[in-house]
């Protein structure tokens, strides 16, 4: 039997500003539910710390398991940004992205990640609902085993995250 990690506490070097994004995401997340899809959502800011690109979760409408916020992100800024501009862009996420996820993120060269709902705290409601499908692989620990860094922040507003979790799963 593995044991899982602690649900993570707060991490303390996220932002105000951090916080508004996040929120945003959660907002996003909102809005893939109500579109058919799982809540999860995701924003890009550029340099300046501007809102340039928003996704949400479409795999269910797009039938594919890749389409997940953050992926169907990457995908958008790949196409409309260079590597050198991704580098000082911030990816804001409603939950904390997953290994496919995080591996995609680390290839696009984004240079930053704050995530809400990290994915233990995930796993916990998942599970208590009836559904459990995770991958259990830290962001951080995918982004530690690149050859560049990725900074990472959160969890944050974790009782704002699990909001558009409660009642999906089961």
């Amino acid at each position: 039997m593995t044991l899982l990690p602690e649900p993570a506490q707060p991490d303390p070097s996220v932002t105000d500003i951090d916080l508004a994004l996040l929120r945003e995401a959660i907002s996003i997340a909102d809005d893939a539910v109500s579109h058919g899809n799982h809540p999860f959502g995701a924003l890009l800011t550029d340099g300046s710390g501007a809102v340039v690109l928003r996704a949400e979760n479409s795999v269910t409408t797009d039938r594919d398991v890749t389409a997940h916020a953050e992926t169907n992100l990457v995908r958008l800024a790949t196409r409309q940004y260079s590597f050198a501009d991704l580098a000082t862009c911030t990816l804001y996420t409603s939950c904390e992205p997953c290994a496919m996820c995080s591996g995609a993120i680390f290839w696009a060269g984004i240079g930053r990640v704050v995530y809400a709902l990290d994915e233990v705290g995930l796993l916990d409601i998942t599970t208590a609902e009836g559904d459990s499908p995770m991958l259990m692989l830290p962001c951080r620990s995918v982004f530690a085993a690149g050859a560049r860094p990725v900074d990472v922040a959160g969890p944050a507003l974790l009782d704002e995250a699990r909001r558009p979790h409660l009642g999906f799963w089961g």
